[in-house]
């Protein structure tokens, strides 16, 4: 069993199994079975959305809450250039790319919904879902076009000076704690349109 879970795609194809044998259950229990209709869709692309947001925002607080914090404690002697070489490229991967899937599927459930423009133009009815999708979209140009570039020197995978890879250092973990302010208020939008009037 530990063998098992060792493996990341394993563990993943198990999630998704058990997701299929709890719908099968419910379909059982309740006569109501998934009918792949519009609906169905709709829903399937806010799942996405959600494991998608779950991914991008997760590993930015993980950076936020945790690695950063950390590396000034551990001794460059020690750990220190596995986590550089090896463990925040890999993070930073999953974190662009869960960026770009939050964006896209994001896009996506509002256009299914009938929305898209109106939330990105702030017509009534959709300001919150407006404000939230226009602070997403700022925060995944911050990791496209200002934090993976600055990393990419921080981290020494592009060649650079010393005082450039501290500058990009310190670039890419500003726009990194400006993205986690921003990650505050946007979650809330995305969530608080279906509870509040605005």
């Amino acid at each position: 069993m530990a063998a098992f879970f060792q493996s990341l795609q394993k563990t993943l194809a198990a999630g998704v199994g058990v997701l299929i044998v709890i719908l099968a259950a419910a379909g059982l229990i309740t006569g109501k079975f998934v009918s792949l209709d519009n609906q169905w869709w709709i829903f399937f692309m806010l799942w996405l959305h959600v494991l998608s947001g779950v991914m991008w925002i997760g590993i930015l607080w993980y950076f936020n809450f945790v690695q950063t914090p950390t590396m000034p404690k551990i001794d460059p002697a020690e750990h220190r250039a596995a986590i550089t070489k090896f463990i925040a490229p890999e993070a930073l991967f999953w974190f662009r790319y869960g960026a770009l899937s939050t964006v896209v599927t994001g896009l996506l459930v509002a256009w299914m919904f009938g929305y898209l423009v109106d939330a990105l133009l702030f017509r009534s009815g959709v300001y919150g879902i407006g404000v939230g999708m226009w602070l997403a979209l700022i925060m995944a140009f911050n990791v496209w076009f200002i934090i993976w570039p600055n990393q990419k020197k921080a981290l020494g995978i592009v060649p650079c000076s010393p005082e450039e890879k501290a500058a990009a250092a310190k670039l890419a973990g500003m726009t990194s704690r400006i993205n986690t302010m921003l990650s505050i208020p946007m979650l809330f939008c995305m969530v608080g349109q279906r509870f509040t009037a605005f």
